[in-house]
Order: structure tokens, then C-alpha cells, then sequence
């Protein structure tokens, strides 16, 4: 009798099951209908569970192989075992179809009630194919290739048998010290909102169940960006309006974008770790804002609160972060070691622990994982549908588009195909690895086109081309495998043998084309710095190449603002490619030999020197803003307080004239709006794409309110010669900020606005919002 009862709730689940097959073939993320289907899924599933697999539905283990943190305590038995049992709801670093149907078997064959497990990967900016980093996808401007290249990876990520993706990363970033600036859209709150929506429809689709969609993951939750002096993982203090007004905006438009997961961040706020934080995690997420997916630790930091000084053990570890909301334990075994018995003892209770689970299984209801925990592993999708041909293309088209010129003083660029002979100088010149960045997926080591190659592709055989490295960025074969994930970097400080060539060259050709910046594990988790200019032997080789030869076009890769403040000064032409992924050399040619006019716009400001971070745009006026005469005033004594190259700015081949700013009226009650037109002209002789942008400023607040605040732009094509109207709307929802009433509110007062092609734009109109 006993065993014919043991067998009885997987009977249930079974019939329970199969009935919902024929009654519901809908698990979208929009449809109310198939939403309450779900719940009702949902409750029968847990009505069914035992304890301990309850608790294994918030552990997240990694595979051994390929972790992206530091390295595992537990053996592969000991997961083995918890699979097995059913006691673990997710794996991450588990990819191919092989090895994720391997790992689902095992749940499948062995555990109680055969709940699948969800497979997560840092897919951040392509899978096999490899698209421009985050931060240089966003200098696009262009949210329809930003959300194409998500949903490219999502297909292939889900062709290789993983159902989850930890992006995208939201986090506003204003220092370029922080080496995970790379992994986001900027300095800015609506670049940030805007661009991350896009990654989430892109990696979600309108429909979860699609094999070709993954679930997205908006981290970090929250102020990760803000870390003390850029150092990762360090301190964020920020008050209370700044918390609301700054960094969780975008957050809040992930979770009414519908995005299934959330992560919550490394840092402390205000004395609080991120993963403990009540207020964060389960008052503002899930109840102000209503979001019903789980939120997953970040690598470990549920028992890094014990490293804060704010746990004194896992087990209080465990008690604060299921107190304050946090569902799934990624890799700090302290859930599983700990629940039960604070159950125990009383201090979690079972509803906190139930609805953690249900957000963990309403997931992988969506993801159509209980209906076939087999659907993601198609062998002949994965070989179909990963590095294609189309896919390549798409990356080439997402790369050119993310080139920035920051300088053509002299119109050296574009270069004629015609052109006698050009030196490719420079350690990432036939780089086939840097330009893949530094989460990468994966993406093969070295399959990048490289520069070299890009420049060989595009012209023929009657113009030379002289090719020298010389230097090494860094010391080279320090041991196999230096130059990844985890490792430090040696930086080349001695060996310039090379660069006596490299003048050689340089001295031979109509143009230098330099390839300098930051090596691809530069930027990424972990990789802060203090210096952020061209490091090595790098000044050495610019300044030797520039004295024999003028006609430098620097081709910058890069993952963060840098200080190029000698190059800017000195050197003609800039290119700002950042680490453009797969197609890296073919998009970069584009632009050289203008085949595409550059239209992309910065999404973070460049500084004149690293002293001036952290810096942004949309600062605060201060009380002593500026003075010609004294220097008691906010700014610096041997620097600008503005920066090199502002946010939003972006040169092209051809000009653009802004004129004729009007609005339709000049006073609104707190629900009005305002139509804004103005008219742009394309000046030069090439066609080319404008990026015009609308700023704010709202003169007196109840809080003091920042100069400018990007509040619309719109990417359009002009030809030569045409102009063309553009018009916004600022209505309640642009004028809104969280006030002195703890709440999002217009105030009433006077506005200015101004719209130009970046954030230094003086065309400016102004308004009233009156009672």
C-alpha cells in the first residue's frame, strides 16, 4: 500500500498535465487568460511538492566546466545527487544541446516529480555570433538593430539547448574606471530604459514558448553602476530621490516590459547588500510594481553578505535574503543548507518560501518547459541555426552602425578605394580576438575579422597595404589561458622593438590606419581601472607613427571612455569602434572607405582626463556653477569640468542644420502636452542618418533637478540637401520625477527645452506648467 501512495502525486501531475494540453496552447506573456491557466498550473504543481524539492526549486548550480565566478566547492556527485533528487531548479554553464539533455535527463529519469530544470547562460551580446558590446551597440542609437541582434542571439542560444540569458544589465554607469561600463547602455536613465526594453523584446519575443526566444534577466538590481571610485563590486551611496529618479527607472520598465527574471546586484546600498535589501526586492519590485517573475542572486552573493559584516553566517544569510525577496541562490549553497531549518525555527515563513517557488515554476511554465523539457534540444536546429550566413550579416549592419567618428578634422576620411597605399599599424590591427570582447559567449577565440582583413576585403589589389604590429599590448604566453575570464593582464612596458618598423611603414603610406585602445579582457566583471588611457607601450608607438606621418586615422577598440586627450589635440581623424564583435574588420572598412556614413552618437561622455570621473551630462547645477573671474566656483583649476566628447555626440560625413525650434504652446496644466517640431537639414553633399535628440530641464523642483535630461530622440535618414520636420510630444511622463512627496508627480513651473544632435545643444525653446 505504501508504495502504490508514493507513486500517487506523479499520477496526479501526469493527468494534471496532459489535461492542461488540450485545454491551453497559449503560455503567452500579454494574454490574462493564459496567465490565470498558468497560476492555476502553478498551485496544482506545488500542491504536490515535498519540502526539500520546494528548496531545490531556488538553487542554481553551475557546471564545473566553464564557470564565470569563482570556482566551485561543491563536486559534481554532490550536484549529481541533487538532480537526482529533484533538489535543484536551475543550471547555468551548461551549453550544447548534448550536455543541457544530458543534464535534463537526469531530472527526468531519476526525480519524484519531474520538474524540468531551467538552463541560464551569459548570453550579453551574441551566442556563436558576436555582436558589438553593449555600450557600443547603444552609440547605434538604433533600438530596431539593438533588438534584432538579441533576438538573434536568443535564437541561437536557444538552438543549443539553454532556455535563460543573465542580460541585459541596466544599470546607469557614469565612470568609466568600472570595467563592466561595457556591459551597458551608459551614462544616461532614458538611453538605459529605452535600449533595454529593446534587448528584452528581443530576447523574449511577444511569446515565451517560441522555441527561438529565452527568458531575460534585468540586472543589477540595483545601483551596481554607482560603485565607489569605478571599483567593482565596491560601496554605492546614493540617497533616496536619487535611488528613484536614477537608477531604477529602467528596472521599472523592464518589469512592465514583462521580463522574466531579475538579478539583484553585488553591492551594498546605503549600509544594505542588494540581496538583503526588503525594500528593493519585495516592496518596490514585486509589490509596487506588480512583477510576478523570480529574482536570482548574483554569482555567490546571498553568503557574500557575510563578507559585508551584515550576516554573520550562510544560514543568517539565508534568513535575510528570503526575507527581503531574493528567490533563487545562485552558487552560495546556502539556501539549501539553511531553509528548512529556518523554517524551523521560524524565522522565514512558508508563504515567503511557496511564493518563491511559484515565481521559479511560473517561468518554466511560459517557457512551455513542463509540456516537453525537451523542446530546447533539436540537433538539427542547433547545426541550422547558429553562425549563419544571415546572421553574420546582421552583425556587420549592427557594427557599422555602432562606429562613432569623434574627429575628421581635416575630411581624411572617408578614404578612396583608389587610394595608393595605407599602413595598418597597431597590436589590434589583425587582432581576430579583441574585437570579440569580453563576454562572448560563445563565441570562438579568434574568429573575429580583423581589421587587417576588413581593409584587404574592401579594396583591390593596385593599393599597397603595409602591415606592422608594432608592440604587443600585452605580454604575450605569460601562461596558456592568461588572456581570459578570471586572469589578470600583463600590460608590454619594455619590448618597442617593433615600432622602429612600423614608423618604416608608416613613412611609406598615403594614410595610417592606427589600431590602438584596450585589450578585449580589459573591460568585463572585474576588470576596474584607475588609468583608463592607452596603457603599454601604446603612446609611444602613436607618438612616433604621428611624427613621421600626419594622415593618422585612429581606429579606437575600446569597452569603456578613455582618455584620448592627446590624440584628440594631435591627430586628424578618430574612429571610435569599440569591440564590434564578429564582423569586426569588414564594418570597420565601411566606414574608412565610406561604402556607410557614420551616425552613431556617444552614450557615455569622454573625459579629458580620468580625474574627472565620475562624469556625466546630466549633472546638478550646484550653487556656484561657473565663473570667468574666480575660482571659487564648482570646477577644476588644470581641467575643463566639461568633457572631451559629450554625450550623444557623433560626427558624419555630411552636416546637419537645426532650426526653427517651435512648440504649439508655451503653457500646460500637469496632464497637458506640448507638440515640439523642429527642422533639420542634411547641409553636405553625402546622405547620411541624424540622430536628433530632446532635452529637458525643469528650472526649479522641489528637489533640485539636473541641467539636461534626454527625454526622446528619432534616428532618420536625410539626403543631401532635404530637410526634414521632426516631431516630439512632452506630455506628464516626460515631465514626471520622484519628488519631495515621495511619489511621481509634475510640478508646476518652467521648463526649457532644446533639441540638437547631442547633449551640448544651446536651440532651445521654453514652457510653463501652470495650476
Amino acid at each position: 500500500m505504501k508504495k502504490i501512495l508514493s507513486y500517487i502525486p506523479i499520477i496526479l501531475l501526469v493527468i494534471f498535465l496532459t489535461s492542461l494540453k488540450k485545454s491551453s496552447t497559449n503560455d503567452t506573456l500579454t494574454t490574462s487568460n493564459s496567465d490565470k491557466v498558468i497560476e492555476q498550473k502553478v498551485d496544482s504543481v506545488l500542491a504536490l511538492m515535498h519540502l526539500n524539492e520546494k528548496i531545490g526549486q531556488l538553487v542554481q548550480y553551475s557546471g564545473k566546466w566553464n564557470a564565470t565566478g569563482p570556482s566551485s566547492s561543491k563536486t559534481d556527485q554532490f550536484k549529481l545527487e541533487k538532480l537526482k533528487n529533484g533538489e535543484v531548479g536551475s543550471m547555468l554553464n551548461i551549453a550544447s544541446v548534448a550536455t543541457t539533455r544530458e543534464t535534463q535527463k537526469i531530472v527526468m529519469d531519476n526525480s519524484r516529480l519531474k520538474i524540468p530544470l531551467i538552463f541560464g547562460y551569459d548570453v550579453i551580446h551574441g551566442y556563436k555570433t558576436i555582436f558589438p558590446i553593449p555600450l557600443g551597440e547603444t552609440a547605434s542609437w538604433d533600438l530596431n538593430i539593438i533588438k534584432n541582434t538579441a533576438a538573434i542571439a536568443a535564437k541561437e542560444t536557444a538552438a543549443s539547448g539553454i532556455h535563460w540569458t543573465f542580460a541585459p544589465m541596466i544599470d546607469v554607469s557614469r565612470d568609466a574606471r568600472w570595467g563592466r561600463i561595457m556591459e551597458g547602455a551608459g551614462e544616461d536613465v532614458y538611453l538605459n530604459k529605452v535600449v533595454g526594453v529593446a534587448r528584452i523584446n528581443g530576447f523574449q519575443g511577444t511569446n515565451l514558448t517560441d522555441t527561438n526566444t529565452i527568458a531575460a534577466c534585468a540586472k543589477h538590481f540595483a545601483g551596481y553602476g554607482f560603485a565607489e571610485a569605478g571599483r567593482d563590486y565596491n560601496t554605492v551611496n546614493v540617497g533616496e530621490f536619487e535611488l528613484h529618479n536614477t537608477i531604477l527607472p529602467p528596472f521599472k520598465a523592464a518589469a512592465e516590459a514583462g521580463v522574466a527574471t531579475f538579478m539583484n546586484s553585488f553591492n551594498e546600498i546605503d549600509g544594505i547588500p542588494a540581496t538583503g535589501h526588503k525594500v528593493l526586492q519585495r516592496d518596490i519590485l514585486k509589490r509596487d510594481w506588480n512583477w510576478n517573475g523570480f529574482i536570482v542572486s548574483d554569482w555567490g552573493s546571498i553568503g557574500e553578505m557575510r563578507n559585508h559584516g551584515y550576516a554573520k553566517d550562510k544560514k543568517h544569510a539565508s534568513e535575510i535574503a528570503m526575507n527581503a525577496g531574493s528567490d533563487m541562490d545562485m552558487e552560495s549553497y546556502a539556501y539549501e543548507a539553511n531553509l528548512e531549518r529556518l523554517l524551523e525555527e521560524k524565522k522565514i515563513t512558508l508563504a515567503q518560501l511557496d511564493d518563491a517557488v511559484k515565481r521559479v515554476l511560473r517561468v518554466k511554465f511560459k517557457l512551455g518547459l513542463f509540456k516537453d523539457p525537451y523542446k530546447y534540444c533539436n540537433e538539427e536546429r542547433e547545426k541550422n541555426n547558429v553562425f549563419t550566413e544571415a546572421h553574420l550579416a546582421i552583425a556587420r549592419d549592427g557594427a557599422k552602425k555602432s562606429i562613432v567618428l569623434l574627429k575628421n578634422e581635416t575630411n581624411i576620411l572617408p578614404l578612396s578605394k583608389n587610394i595608393k597605399s595605407i599602413a595598418v599599424i597597431g597590436p589590434l590591427a589583425n587582432d581576430k580576438d579583441t574585437p570579440l570582447g569580453n563576454w562572448r559567449g560563445k563565441g570562438e577565440n579568434n574568429s573575429a575579422v580583423s581589421l587587417l582583413e576588413g581593409i584587404k576585403n574592401a579594396i583591390g589589389n593596385n593599393t599597397e597595404i603595409h602591415y606592422e604590429k608594432g608592440i604587443d599590448l600585452t605580454v604575450p604566453n605569460i601562461k596558456p589561458g592568461s588572456n581570459q575570464f578570471l586572469h589578470p593582464l600583463e600590460f608590454n612596458n619594455t619590448d618597442n622593438s617593433g615600432i622602429a618598423a612600423a614608423v618604416d611603414a608608416a613613412k611609406k603610406a598615403d594614410v595610417v590606419l592606427l589600431a590602438i585602445g584596450e585589450n578585449a579582457y580589459q573591460t568585463g566583471e572585474g576588470r576596474s581601472q584607475s588609468n583608463i588611457g592607452l596603457l603599454g607601450l601604446q603612446n609611444e608607438l602613436l607618438k612616433a607613427v604621428y611624427k613621421v606621418n600626419k594622415n593618422v586615422v585612429i581606429v579606437l577598440m575600446n569597452g569603456r571612455p578613455m582618455d584620448i586627450s592627446w590624440a584628440a589635440k594631435h591627430v586628424p581623424s578618430i574612429l571610435e569602434c569599440w569591440f564590434l564583435g564578429s564582423e569586426s574588420g569588414n564594418a570597420i572598412a565601411d566606414v574608412i572607405f565610406g561604402d556607410y556614413n557614420p551616425s552613431g552618437k556617444l552614450p557615455v561622455s569622454f573625459p579629458h582626463n580620468v580625474g574627472q570621473e565620475p562624469l556625466y551630462y546630466n549633472q546638478k547645477m550646484t550653487g556656484r556653477p561657473s565663473s570667468p573671474k574666480h575660482v571659487t566656483y564648482s570646477g577644476y583649476q588644470d581641467a575643463p569640468k566639461t568633457a572631451l566628447y559629450p554625450f550623444g555626440f557623433g560626427l558624419s560625413y555630411t552636416t546637419f542644420e537645426y532650426k526653427n525650434l517651435m512648440l504649439d504652446k508655451t503653457e500646460i496644466p500637469t496632464n497637458g502636452e506640448i507638440k515640439v517640431s523642429v527642422d533639420v537639414t542634411n547641409t553636405g553633399n553625402r546622405d547620411g542618418e541624424e540622430v536628433i535628440q530632446l532635452y529637458i530641464r525643469d528650472l526649479i523642483g522641489s528637489i533640485t533637478r539636473p541641467i539636461k535630461e534626454l527625454k526622446g530622440f528619432e534616428k532618420t535618414m536625410i539626403k543631401s540637401g532635404e530637410t526634414k520636420t521632426i516631431h516630439f510630444t512632452i506630455n506628464a511622463e516626460t515631465l514626471q520625477f520622484y519628488t519631495i512627496n515621495k511619489k511621481w508627480e509634475v510640478e508646476l513651473g518652467d521648463f526649457n527645452v532644446w533639441v540638437g544632435g547631442d547633449s551640448t545643444t544651446n536651440l532651445k525653446a521654453s514652457f510653463t506648467v501652470v495650476d
